[in-house]
């Protein structure tokens, strides 16, 4: 009995002591992954992300459910409804400030390299190998989670749906192999692997291979055949399968995104098959060598057979065929290289995609295999102890490297600019250099990048339109017309093109022409808030209040944290005799922007209308604060002050009003009025 007791004792203090390292290699693996991206939180929305968040009006609220599990098409979230709704989470919680979305990547990501942490240690503890299994599992996911290859995947935001469908795939497999662990029925774990494969087939439709590789494991580790498999996990294997449904169901019909991919697109197959025989060497070399990293590679197709893509062929045809022979002869070894080519298949094949040729987020999970076999080479050429410390010391340098290619991400002026060096043949690369520009002011520089981008592209119909604003605003409409026309004449359907075309018609004062273009842009996107706006504005302009009121209620109602919208809206109210509500949509605008003096000062104007003079000093008073510039707040405060009969202080902000503005009439006339008066 007390040899049986001392036994047991020392059974759980080994048992504890697993425990224990195993948490602690947890803690490294989350610390590491924090580390390498403490510096991604305050990295802006850029490309993609300002259309599936910014401008996104299905992810304003959390319940009803509906609508953010139906994206609406053309986005990067279309046909993937739990990565709409993750967003939708984000945006309850802060708006459109990035870093809660960041926050959210970065745990995913964490979240996934913990997933792989334990699929490694479990598949080696399963082949007897429990010796430094927990070391060697934690070196390669650490490895993984660092890897500055991933930060496409993390660092941009909207690539969520990568590394999102990356953690539902893992944890599909690992529960698979918890379930395996305990029975052939696999209780509950097998439940949460079926549940893990629908959530990631709504996610991504590079989930496709799950099942496929979940029966490839099943008969290589667990069942050790086939038929042995089909045998013990017939039910699951199914269940698994039928998750392909909701993926057909979302990709081919509600998800409308049949039409990003396939051999109907613009991208001839060919050059799309020779194009992919070059990307899947490029992701490889990047794997080993990790520079240089480019954000966006475009619609890049290589069309030539060179001696460099034969070279190419070789390698990937060497690669194909030995992960068939492994698969037949070494199981486990070929379930490396299945994994490999089972999660780049949906993308790079010869079935065109039509948004990227090539991209560094398809390697999220494709990198693992790379990464396993490379310490699996260091085991066998160092032992394991040395391979472990070996993989630790790369981890450490990968996440430096992690860190710097986060400064990309610091703007996007810097991520354009990076993408342009890397990639000077890149149109799309241009324009969106250009638009960083012009956003700054810096319009001469952004014309620049625009011509550029239309010499690589002159059917660019974006660059078109962005050059066109561009002209507008170095004050030469006449030629920004004629380019919105040609904007217009490529893409017909270019609601973006039809509003600019309204905006620089409005400035001119043709209200009549840019009528009908406001009206064309509705007419091809109704829920689009700035057109309602700008229309809003133009019929403010003319003075008809009502009009504008509706215009501005509707750019409200789809985008309710635009402060310049209710700003405007406020304006509109008041003119149309509705103060009360008015009073509101100003209190509501520097809520949402509290360094916004134009709102203080409105608000200003509408309590002096009211009678409630000293209110709208503290108004006016504000709005001084945060811009001492604005001419207008100075003059506003002057007259309450003089009502007040403030005569030394309204003085002051008179002649301030007409410092900042020497030819300001209401200012001069209300400063004389004031010298004169008695």
């Amino acid at each position: 009995m007390a040899g049986t007791a001392l036994t047991g004792q020392a059974n759980s203090g080994r048992f504890g002591a697993q425990r224990r390292g195993i948490f602690l290699a947890a803690a490294v693996i989350a610390a590491a992954g924090v580390a390498a991206y403490h510096n991604s939180f305050s990295a802006p929305l850029v490309f993609d992300d300002l259309g599936s968040i910014r401008d996104n009006g299905t992810i304003r609220h959390l319940w009803p459910m509906g609508p953010a599990l139906a994206p609406p098409p053309g986005l990067t979230v279309s046909g993937r409804p739990v990565v709409n709704l993750s967003l939708a989470v984000n945006y309850a919680i802060g708006g459109t400030r990035v870093w809660s979305y960041h926050a959210a990547n970065l745990l995913i990501h964490v979240l996934a390299g913990l997933t792989l942490f334990g699929i490694v240690r479990r598949t080696l503890l399963r082949q007897g190998e429990g010796r430094d299994s927990t070391l060697f599992a934690a070196a390669v996911a650490l490895l993984w989670t660092v890897h500055p290859l991933q930060t496409e995947s993390v660092t941009y935001v909207i690539q969520r749906a990568e590394s999102l469908m990356g953690l539902f795939y893992l944890l599909t497999l690992y529960c698979f192999i918890r379930g395996a662990a305990d029975t052939d029925e696999g209780g509950p774990w097998f439940i949460l692997s079926v549940t893990a494969c629908l959530l990631g087939m709504a996610t991504k439709e590079v989930m496709v291979s799950a099942p496929l590789m979940v029966f490839l494991y099943d008969r290589a580790f667990v069942s050790g055949s086939v038929d042995e498999a089909w045998r013990r996990h017939r039910r699951l294997h199914l269940a698994l399968a039928a998750t392909w449904i909701i993926l057909a169901w979302l990709a081919l019909g509600a998800g409308s995104r049949g039409g990003s991919a396939g051999f109907h697109t613009s991208v001839p197959w060919p050059s799309y098959a020779r194009t992919q025989v070059w990307a899947i060497v490029h992701y490889l070399r990047l794997a080993v060598w990790p520079h240089p990293l480019v954000f966006y590679y475009g619609r890049m197709l290589r069309t030539g057979l060179t001696a460099g893509w034969c070279l190419d062929a070789a390698v990937v045809g060497l690669l194909a065929g030995g992960t068939g022979v492994a698969l037949w002869r070494w199981p486990k070894l070929g379930f490396l290289g299945a994994c490999f080519f089972a999660v780049l298949a949906p993308t790079s094949s010869v079935v065109p995609v039509a948004t990227e040729t090539v991209a560094e987020h398809r390697m999220y999970l494709a990198l693992i295999p790379v990464v396993v076999l490379v310490g699996l080479g260091a085991v066998r050429a160092l032992g394991r102890p040395a391979a472990v410390v070996f993989l630790l010391a790369v981890g450490l340098a990968l996440g430096g490297l992690t860190i710097s290619r986060n400064e990309a991400y610091a703007s996007d002026l810097a991520l354009w600019g990076d993408t342009v060096r890397s990639g000077p043949e890149n149109p799309v690369a241009h324009n969106n250099l250009g638009e960083a520009l012009r956003l700054r002011g810096q319009l001469a520089e952004a014309e620049d990048q625009f011509r550029r981008a239309l010499r690589l592209d002159p059917a660019y119909a974006d660059a078109w339109n962005n050059l066109g604003v561009t002209l507008a605003a170095l004050g030469r409409p006449d030629e920004a017309i004629a380019v919105l026309a040609r904007t217009a004449a490529i893409k017909p359907d270019d609601a973006e093109a039809q509003l600019n075309w309204g905006n620089v018609l409005q400035e001119r004062g043709s209200f009549a022409a840019a009528l009908s273009h406001y009206e064309a842009a509705l007419r091809l996107e109704p829920d689009r808030a700035d057109t309602h706006f700008n229309l809003g504005r133009m019929l403010l302009r003319e003075g008809k209040a009502t009009g504008a009121l509706a215009q501005f209620q509707e750019a409200v109602r789809l985008k309710p944290e635009d402060a310049v919208a209710r700003d405007n809206l406020g304006i509109a109210l008041a003119e149309s005799s509705r103060p009360g509500e008015a009073e509101v949509q100003f209190r509501e605008a520097f809520r949402l922007v509290p360094a916004y003096p134009q709102a203080h000062n409105n608000l200003g104007s509408l309590l002096v209308a009211q009678g409630r003079v000293l209110e709208a000093v503290s108004q006016y008073e504000e709005a001084v604060r945060l811009d001492p510039g604005l001419p207008e707040p100075h003059c506003n405060l002057g007259a309450a002050l003089q009502q007040e009969g403030r005569r030394a202080e309204a003085e002051a902000q008179f002649e301030a009003a007409l410092r900042l503005r020497p030819d300001y009439p209401e200012a001069r006339a209300r400063l004389d009025q004031l010298r004169r008066a008695p």
